[in-house]
């Protein structure tokens, strides 16, 4: 066993600890708070109608979204940052959380939605992936923070201006208002069968992810390197694409585009492992789970006539982050 490897137990462990309490912090917590006895009372069957509705078919699926979309988040901008050897990719940073948001509205908006449960996930990866796709057309091969930023910006703003459009063509206001839960990001009023749209899709998705951790440390020696150890590069960069693309589209078909949460989590982990990209994927999935669990304990909990948008409350804590990121590598344009 290597000096790294009881290091990178404790940060597991601690990361899993942080992700149980705020699981529960969850469960408990909220407009109508729940003691732990009550609790586990309406967990084994025994407690009270009213806190039996409240955990079981309000808090318990939101929970478990939660943590699921915040790991597939986390993940997914941990595995970009190592496959691009770019300290600001993520997600919503490069415009895949706005095309999955883009294919959930198309579904709402055309009525396929309501034809199948999984035409709006299908939507989502569909365009998660021609987003993704186009990113790496227009980047090509350069390593520069602003070509990426700039591409992703592009993308971003296209997918943008279609919500838009939807929005404005939405027959009534109940329809733009369906649409603006995809814009801003929400687990509000999320049941067991939204789970089940979109767990199997972050399943096969953070799968494809964990497994290029290897891939990904051979490519910090450059593309030349990497494929002297025998990596073959389209084949990463295809798990790489369908990876995020189903995972992230998943996720985003029923929470909405919630950004930055694949970019906080990888620079918060980082400084505690050696520092490869394998190394980082495993925790900045329990790491955005917790982060993405105790940031939908805060909208729940603040003071408002309506509740925050959870893509708000993350927008707030990315957007210093990214400019931090943003600033130190300009040396690089």
């Amino acid at each position: 066993m290597t000096r790294a490897a009881p290091r990178r137990w404790v940060l597991l462990a601690a990361l899993g600890a942080l992700m149980l309490a705020a699981a529960i912090a969850s469960l408990r917590f909220g407009p109508v708070d729940l003691s732990a006895g009550r609790l586990f009372a309406a967990a084994l069957g025994n407690g009270d109608h009213v806190a039996h509705v409240i955990l079981f078919e309000l808090r318990l699926p939101r929970t478990l979204l939660a943590l699921a979309v915040g790991a597939m988040l986390g993940l997914a901008g941990a595995a970009l940052q190592g496959y691009l050897r770019n300290p600001l990719a993520e997600p919503s940073v490069l415009g895949a959380s706005n095309a999955a948001a883009l294919g959930a509205v198309a579904a709402l908006y055309f009525g396929l939605a309501a034809l199948h449960p999984l035409m709006l996930p299908l939507l989502s990866i569909g365009s998660a992936i021609v987003a993704l796709t186009l990113l790496f057309l227009l980047a090509g091969r350069s390593e520069s923070p602003l070509t990426l930023i700039l591409a992703g910006i592009a993308i971003a703003t296209l997918a943008g201006a279609g919500i838009s459009l939807a929005l404005n063509l939405a027959p009534n206001p109940f329809a733009a208002m369906e649409i603006m839960t995809w814009l801003l990001g929400s687990l509000e009023n999320r049941s067991f069968a939204h789970l089940w749209i979109a767990l199997p899709c972050i399943a096969v998705g953070g799968g494809l992810l964990l497994s290029g951790g290897r891939d990904l440390d051979a490519l910090t020696l450059g593309e030349d390197g990497a494929q002297a150890l025998g990596v073959d590069l389209r084949r990463t960069r295809l798990r790489l694409l369908l990876g995020t693309a189903i995972g992230v589209g998943g996720a985003v078909a029923v929470s909405g585009a919630i950004g930055f949460v694949g970019l906080i989590v990888p620079h918060l982990v980082r400084p505690f492992t050696d520092r490869s990209p394998s190394a980082i994927l495993l925790p900045s999935a329990i790491g955005g789970a917790a982060l993405l669990t105790l940031a939908d304990i805060g909208v729940r909990i603040i003071a408002s006539t309506n509740e925050l948008k959870l893509g708000v409350v993350t927008a707030f804590l990315g957007v210093p982050v990214f400019l931090i990121h943003l600033m130190r590598e300009r040396r690089l344009w």
